[in-house]
């Protein structure tokens, strides 16, 4: 199963819950993840930002980023303006069409409106969960 996280969600994994787990399922190798350069770029800007406690998690994920684990890379996919509201947002967009994920997970309003672009979903972190454990 191929998904593209947004970096609210992949943020939120730090603190613990849903997000978490569902970035749990990409380390246990049952969730591909699906990533570009502009979006790695906003996650490790995004994660700069904080002092975590415990880096462990922190670790894991680049860790598992070196290792190219369970990952899709594509360096500059084009980006067209599915959403003009907030123009940021397409990456996530363009991305999981260059990489033909099946799912989009975000909390994004902007996202989250256009429920899916042709095939791929575009599903909360709950929602994705619910996926995965079926």
């Amino acid at each position: 199963m191929r998904a593209v996280i947004d970096t609210n969600v992949f943020v939120s994994s730090f603190f613990g819950g849903i997000p978490l787990k569902v970035i749990e399922y990409w380390f246990s190798g049952r969730l591909t993840l699906c990533v570009s350069k502009p979006i790695l770029k906003e996650y490790f800007d995004v994660l700069s930002r904080f002092e975590f406690e415990d880096n462990s998690l922190l670790y894991r994920l680049t860790s598992a980023f070196e290792r190219n684990f369970n990952l899709l890379f594509v360096n500059n996919p084009q980006e067209q303006l599915w959403i003009k509201e907030d123009p940021a947002d397409n990456k996530f967009i363009a991305c999981a069409i260059a990489l033909k994920a099946e799912y989009i997970v975000s909390g994004d309003a902007h996202l989250k409106k256009l429920k899916n672009i042709g095939k791929i979903k575009i599903v909360s972190p709950a929602e994705m969960l619910e996926f995965l454990e079926d």
